[in-house]
């Protein structure tokens, strides 16, 4: 009797434990990831740019179908990502939807699509040694508060795998929504002045970063005309954007406007120069009968970077890690490009440990100048963002630069200047550069140490320039004769956004995901293996044991 009872007693208490764990569990949520690299963990930054959400961001993700593994994988991961923002904000919604599944529908989807700006993407299906192609649609929308964005799934890589593409497109999701989300949630403030007035490069050749920095910032052109006639108002003007930006200049800085930038820094502004000290460019070698010769450029700037601690010096990099240049083989009809390895054509090592460059392509740069940083007096810190690869030398200048040199095979032993500087970050308090000079202008109230601020100098203006074909910017970065694409386009978005301190973005792009694929090659080579060890051994297991277990039986109860 008092065994049962205590039996009672024990049932019950279980039960109220059930209980009380269920109405628990019904009001406190918790996710534990325990991947090793946090993939289904939310960065700060992301959670940043849906947290104020208020009304809902409605998001249609295409990516949905039949697909291969590492396709599933992308849109499996889609969904983990959205379940996890959405846990965050109960404002996002989402849902995925297959514009390709009924036929009758399926063209008029396509098109309709495309005309939105939401190509198709066509892959590769192997099934028993057969390739066929089918077409999938790695694209979302999110609408807020009636505007909408285009949200990419994919991040294109020339010549990658169905592996590695899905492996970086899965790194870049995060970044995507949450930029995304970035544009639709939070209004643009900062504003950037783009300089003109100096033999800066034409709209044109800079306008895919441009376009890209306007989905964040307010950008508007500005030149110093005017500073010789109202020096003042010129200082004004420009103090009221938070960056600049100087596209390779060309043509001399007069001290007039020089002291305008200085005061410009003084007072806190962050700038970003891309400018080298040699005269060069791909161009003037190609329609010159594949000869050229580099000279030095006097752009009136040595004293201004001087001062502020680096030196842009008139020599050129020569790198045996180096990206190709198209030459025309053949002639007429039988004309071809074939690509040759270019040793001016730099690709830069980014540097591992600042978020501006990790997890970065290489950077391509032609023609480029090299940096000397140089210890100075004011407290400012130098980080150097780029460099070359440990097979270079640098060459002095004047020099003829001539196409014949592809045809000739370099000689290793003479690349002996390893990792040369092409691009370098200064943070900190500046020091005036007509400190203690004579002032071109009258300014009241000028500064002679500014305010904490940051500068990018780049040894190259042709870092910022895409491609322009039939008279149509191309994306920057990418090589449209070779097919190749660079990080230059990713890492000036990093820089204008270190720059701004709006390092959300950058962090985001910069988490690095892990992720481990399936050898399909081995899957093929394997598969009857496999088939046996996971069906045919547990069988024969389970068999044997069987067998065992009632020959146990038999010789127990037979006794």
């Amino acid at each position: 009797m008092i065994k049962n009872k205590a039996n009672s007693i024990v049932i019950a208490v279980t039960l109220l434990i059930i209980i009380v764990i269920n109405v628990i569990s019904s009001h406190v949520y918790k996710r534990f990831d325990l991947t090793e690299d946090k993939r289904y963990t939310l960065s700060e930054e992301a959670f940043k740019t849906v947290e104020s959400v208020d009304s809902p961001i409605i998001i249609d993700v295409f990516l949905e179908g039949d697909f291969p593994s590492e396709f599933r994988r992308l849109r499996n991961e889609t969904q983990q990502l959205l379940e996890e923002f959405s846990v965050y904000n109960d404002q996002i919604k989402f849902d995925f939807i297959n514009p390709l599944a009924e036929e009758k529908t399926r063209n008029q989807n396509l098109q309709q699509l495309s005309q939105r700006g939401l190509q198709p993407f066509q892959i590769n299906i192997k099934e028993d040694g057969k390739t066929s192609q089918e077409l999938i649609i790695p694209w979302a929308l999110a609408s807020y508060n009636e505007q909408t964005v285009i949200i990419p799934l994919i991040k294109n890589k020339i010549g990658a795998t169905d592996q590695e593409l899905v492996n970086s497109s899965i790194q870049n999701l995060e970044y995507a929504f949450a930029e995304a989300f970035k544009k639709l949630v939070m209004p643009k403030q900062k504003k950037i002045a783009v300089l003109k007035g100096n033999g800066q490069l034409d709209d044109i050749y800079i306008a895919d970063l441009l376009k890209k920095l306007s989905e964040h910032y307010f950008l508007a052109p500005f030149t110093l005309d005017s500073v010789s006639n109202n020096p003042l108002k010129t200082l004004k003007d420009i103090s009221e954007y938070d960056l600049i930006i100087s596209a390779k200049p060309s043509v001399v800085f007069t001290e007039e406007e020089k002291y305008v930038l200085d005061q410009y820094t003084m007072n806190g502004g962050k700038s970003l120069w891309l400018t080298e000290s040699i005269v060069m460019d791909r161009d003037s070698l190609l329609n010159n009968s594949g000869q050229a010769v580099a000279i030095m450029k006097d752009l009136n700037l040595n004293d201004f970077f001087f001062k502020y601690g680096v030196r842009i010096n008139p020599v050129i990099v020569n790198d045996l890690y180096s990206a190709p240049i198209p030459l025309a083989i053949g002639e007429g009809n039988n004309t071809q490009f074939q690509p040759v390895q270019w040793p001016y054509s730099p690709l830069a090592a980014s540097n591992p440990n600042h978020p501006i460059t990790t997890n970065l392509d290489p950077v391509k740069f032609d023609f480029a100048s090299q940096i000397d940083t140089l210890k100075n007096k004011s407290n400012v810190k130098k980080t150097v963002l780029l460099r070359s690869s440990q097979l270079t030398k640098l060459e002095g200048i004047p020099r003829e630069i001539n196409l014949d040199i592809v045809t000739k095979q370099p000689n290793p032993e003479t690349y002996t200047q390893p990792n040369q500087t092409l691009a370098v970050l200064l943070e900190g308090e500046f020091i005036s550069v007509y400190d203690k000079r004579v002032k071109p202008l009258k300014i009241n109230n000028d500064k002679t140490r500014s305010s904490p601020t940051k500068m990018i100098i780049i040894a190259d203006g042709d870092v910022i320039k895409n491609e322009v074909i039939r008279n149509k910017p191309q994306e920057l970065g990418f090589e449209f004769l070779t097919k190749r694409k660079f990080g230059n386009k990713e890492f000036l978005e990093n820089a204008v956004n270190y720059l701004l301190n709006d390092d959300r973005l950058i962090n985001i792009r910069t988490k690095e995901v892990k992720l481990a694929f399936l050898d399909s090659e081995k899957i093929k080579n394997q598969k009857l293996k496999w088939q046996i060890i996971n069906i045919a051994l547990p069988l024969v297991v389970l068999g044997f044991f069987g067998f065992a277990f009632n020959l146990f039986r038999r010789k127990r109860y037979s006794k």
